[in-house]
């Protein structure tokens, strides 16, 4: 139980494997914390998703678990939601009731769909700093378009509501249940323009997307409404993408860093203020809007991290944590990992992964682990070449847990590695947010020094040739 005194702060954090509540103080230490569980669907190859209403059951119960954890819920000043970003689903706007799943940012379902488009890749990106990818929502709210009965049927009498998953929360979480979407979110369709940071009128002709089942666009910070709790109601006042709160999780961020949060997948990040000319394959995102004050986000994705060690050890039989401690020997295969679909920056969904060479259940494990480590290097030489040299990485997330991954990047990238002691990036960040970004909010961190090792660099122009000769 909590002291109840001071002013603290609840960051909700929707997850693809559970939500998350936290309440902070102050000064970033965590007072309260619950976790809920949400199971993922895979109904066909290529399809991932979740139950709507078991999402916003898992998110009451966690929030509902951390408040009653705090001695004086009278305490909590403010509160914020981070969601994934390209997750999206479709509900009624007059009674609540979810049409459709909530489709995963992971979700690919409608790839062949999106492939038949005349499309103009360059103009898209300008618009909205994405590549073409059946990740985002635009083609997956096609796809509900296209064949629920229930989607179309609202349509057709003005109750549809559709749009990302932050959106659905705030509706059916808040008292006002507001229909509205942040920067970070609407920014993960591919509908969304950067530059008047709004619905592109031409996109969503293009994609044949109705204006008025989409949310309207507000900023980051914003009235939002008011999360109910016992007697009294808690002020919700930020709303942002999960990997969009990671860098404001240990204060101020640096210029000279970039950020990786690793779990499933990878997501490289190097804030800048205006987007660039060119991006070297990468993505363009707003990482946080308020009125005329924006940030944007050079962006990576390595979509196989901790999903390829699972795959490819469940298809050997061995457990994924065989991968570290296993020495690297002369004859050691590579992995060539599309895994999820291989992102940045050759963005290639239907990349087919394979090893090269032979070896041991453990050393194609080690492989794997390898892979990811290169797949972080070919996003960070652009993010230096776009942004200037870097000088430190600052990794969080559950696979920046192993040693010998961190010091791994170290070596292969020649930068320091800094792994804060606080694993929960997207809570802290969001709560450093809600607080009103004060200035002493600190974490103790582990660092990971380069050291010379020439053999890791010699694997890696393998690998690129190898990966080159396969398409990539």
């Amino acid at each position: 139980m909590s002291s109840g005194s001071g002013e603290f702060y609840l960051a909700i954090d929707q997850g693809g494997h559970a939500s998350r509540a936290m309440v902070f103080d102050r000064a970033g230490a965590v007072i309260a914390a619950a976790f809920s569980p949400l199971a993922t669907r895979y109904p066909q190859d290529g399809w991932v998703e979740h139950d709507a209403e078991a999402l916003l059951a898992s998110v009451r119960a966690a929030v509902n678990d951390a408040l009653s954890a705090v001695d004086d819920s009278a305490c909590i000043r403010a509160a914020g939601l981070a969601t994934q970003r390209s997750s999206i689903v479709c509900w009624d706007r007059g009674t609540g009731e979810p049409l459709s799943p909530v489709i995963s940012w992971q979700d690919r379902r409608n790839a062949d769909w999106l492939r038949q488009q005349d499309l103009d890749p360059a103009a898209l990106r300008d618009v909205t700093g994405l590549v073409v990818s059946p990740h985002y929502g635009a083609s997956k709210l096609r796809w509900c378009l296209d064949h629920l009965v229930s989607v179309r049927c609202a349509r057709e009498q003005n109750t549809l509501a559709a749009g990302p998953v932050a959106s659905f929360v705030l509706s059916q979480l808040l008292e006002e249940r507001p229909f509205v979407v942040d920067p970070a979110n609407a920014s993960r369709t591919l509908l969304w323009d950067h530059r008047s940071r709004d619905w592109s009128t031409s996109l969503l002709k293009q994609f044949g997307i109705p204006r008025s089942m989409l949310p309207d666009c507000v900023g980051n910070r914003y009235a939002y409404g008011h999360l109910p709790f016992g007697d009294g109601h808690i002020p919700l006042e930020i709303c942002t993408g999960d990997q969009s709160a990671v860098p404001f999780a240990f204060g101020p961020p640096r210029e000279d860093a970039a950020y990786v949060n690793i779990g499933t997948g990878a997501f490289i990040q190097r804030l800048i203020d205006h987007p660039p000319g060119s991006t070297h394959g990468l993505l363009v995102s707003v990482s946080w809007q308020h009125g005329t004050e924006a940030t944007y986000a050079l962006e990576g994705t390595v979509n196989g991290a901790g999903s390829a060690l699972a795959a490819i050890g469940e298809e050997l039989g061995v457990d994924p944590e065989s991968a570290f401690g296993e020495p690297v020997g002369p004859a050691q295969p590579l992995f060539l990992n599309g895994i999820g679909g291989l992102g940045s920056p050759f963005w290639l969904p239907k990349f087919k992964s394979r090893f090269v060479g032979e070896g041991e259940p453990a050393a194609r494990l080690r492989a794997v682990l390898e892979s990811i480590a290169f797949l972080l290097q070919e996003n960070l030489e652009p993010m230096a070449k776009l942004g200037g040299p870097l000088d430190a990485l600052i990794m969080t997330g559950g696979l920046a847990a192993h040693d010998e991954l961190c010091q791994t990047v170290a070596d292969l990238s020649g930068l320091r590695v800094l792994r804060p002691t606080v694993r929960e990036a997207t809570a802290r960040g969001l709560a450093w947010l809600i607080a009103g970004r004060p200035p002493d909010w600190h974490a103790a961190v582990q660092r990971f020094e380069p050291a010379p090792d020439t053999n890791i660099g010699r694997r890696f122009t393998r690998w690129r040739e190898a990966m080159r000769s396969a398409g990539a």
